[in-house]
């Protein structure tokens, strides 16, 4: 499929579903990237499904504590609770993780939602690219650390579990550099300063997207079918939200001023946006098979970009899980163990 940029008008002026609705006594969800925006919003949609505990993961202790607040005080759920993670740092992810190990129990939706917007490079301490490394790397490594968690759970249920990771519609609009698609490490050379000059920051955030899209599509590949197990990827849509305050912020440009016309005009609230989240989480429950590796966006499974489907798109894919593996091994020694006990090689693509 390809998105015109018509195309992605008549989508932001399209009446946003309703949000979908699902019984979830007993069970556990945890949102990462919760206490603003969208991930807040599909947080007190959760909240008032009356999860049996939700877990709502942020980096900054204080705006966490008052999301919490404002959780509890909206939807009068008092099974929220705050749990700290900083996806700049493999480190906190792992003890995150291994957090969850001891005292989460089984879990049964993760929303992946914590992501950035850096127009300049940007190392984190682990030496990786900011964008990269937030939105994809710890995005993967985090998903990857719960899935024995994730399994147990959909074991236990009468449905099977769920992974959401929020992606973008800006993934239609990508396709990477003939060099990167060349590389037997595209996401080392992605990484790279010397690839890193303003040209290509431009469009990271765009590139960590289909990173998002191509981990869906990979995992759900190497998932067995019996797996009680989805993996989802979802477009929230273009809403307001914090994610874009460092283009906000700052002194007066042109740009500030486009896309400032741009919200005004095409924006979703955070609380619409955060419905796309919601169905990627408990929708379409009645043809699983159909959301697997699916790409949810205006509460429907849309085809994803030409590229995504094309050959040269799944060698891609290959590539990046391989090396997305390989650097997350280096990171955690239970990823290579959880690749054997719970992945299989690939015998066909996802169509």
């Amino acid at each position: 499929m390809k998105k015109s940029v018509l195309g992605f008008v008549i989508d932001q002026w399209t009446v946003v579903p309703p949000v979908e609705t699902a019984d979830l006594s007993g069970k556990t969800v945890l949102v990462v990237g919760a206490n603003v925006g969208i991930g807040l919003e599909a947080s007190k949609h959760f909240a008032r499904m009356r999860p049996a505990r939700l877990i709502i993961a942020c980096r900054n202790e204080a705006k966490g504590k008052v999301a919490l607040v404002e959780i509890e005080r909206e939807t009068k759920y008092n099974g929220c609770e705050l749990w700290i993670v900083d996806l700049a740092n493999f480190a906190s992810v792992t003890a995150f993780a291994d957090k969850f190990e001891r005292e989460g129990g089984d879990l049964h939706i993760l929303v992946m939602n914590a992501g950035i917007v850096q127009p300049d490079y940007q190392l984190t301490t682990d030496g990786w690219e900011s964008v990269l490394q937030v939105n994809h790397l710890a995005t993967s490594l985090l998903s990857l650390l719960l899935i024995p968690r994730l399994i147990a759970a959909g074991k236990m249920s009468s449905t099977p579990s769920r992974i959401v990771i929020v992606s973008s519609g800006f993934h239609y609009w990508i396709t990477p550099a003939e060099e990167v698609k060349a590389s037997s490490k595209p996401l080392g050379m992605l990484s790279s300063q010397e690839w890193c000059i303003p040209e290509h920051m431009q469009s990271r955030y765009h590139e960590s997207k289909l990173l998002n899209v191509l981990f869906v599509r990979a995992l759900t590949d190497r998932l067995q079918s019996v797996t009680p197990l989805s993996v989802v990827a979802v477009n929230p849509g273009f809403c307001h939200s914090q994610l874009l305050r460092v283009w906000s912020e700052g002194t007066f440009s042109f740009f500030k001023i486009a896309l400032a016309i741009k919200k005004r005009l095409l924006a979703w609230t955070a609380e619409q946006g955060s419905r796309q989240l919601i169905f990627a989480a408990v929708g379409g429950r009645d043809n699983e098979e159909t959301m697997k590796g699916g790409y949810v966006s205006l509460g429907r499974i849309e085809e994803v970009a030409d590229f995504v489907l094309s050959d040269e798109g799944h060698k891609m894919q290959d590539t990046i899980w391989k090396e997305t593996i390989d650097i997350l091994t280096s990171v955690s020694d239970k990823i290579g163990q959880i690749v054997r006990d719970y992945l299989v090689v690939p015998d066909s693509s996802i169509n």
